[in-house]
């Protein structure tokens, strides 16, 4: 993964606001030239608290993806509640409902 990749992705990740989720998939479409793994290698270099709002890129299922560290899940899905995001039985927040258009 080239790094210099990763500064437009974190832009991308900050423009999302809270209450809204992006998938790995739709920040790759809008940034180019890279692929939502390369959008998932860029989001968990993030570190856990940092002001970039990595908690709202989850996966194209609505679900949380785990972190190549093995750790935050627990932690995203406790921020993306308190912004107000549900999550069903299945751990999977509902992206007709909840899903950021880019406005």
């Amino acid at each position: 993964m080239n790094p210099t990749l990763y500064q437009p992705i974190h832009e991308i990740i900050r423009l999302i606001p809270a209450g809204k989720v992006a998938t790995y998939g739709q920040i790759a479409e809008i940034v180019g030239g890279c692929t939502a793994r390369m959008v998932g290698y860029a989001a968990s270099s993030i570190p856990l608290d940092s002001d970039i709002p990595w908690q709202r890129v989850i996966n194209y299922k609505g679900g949380i993806s785990l972190r190549s560290s093995g750790s935050g899940e627990l932690l995203q899905q406790k921020l993306l509640e308190a912004e107000g995001i549900k999550f069903d039985k299945s751990g999977r927040a509902d992206l007709e409902h909840y899903r950021w258009e880019g406005e």
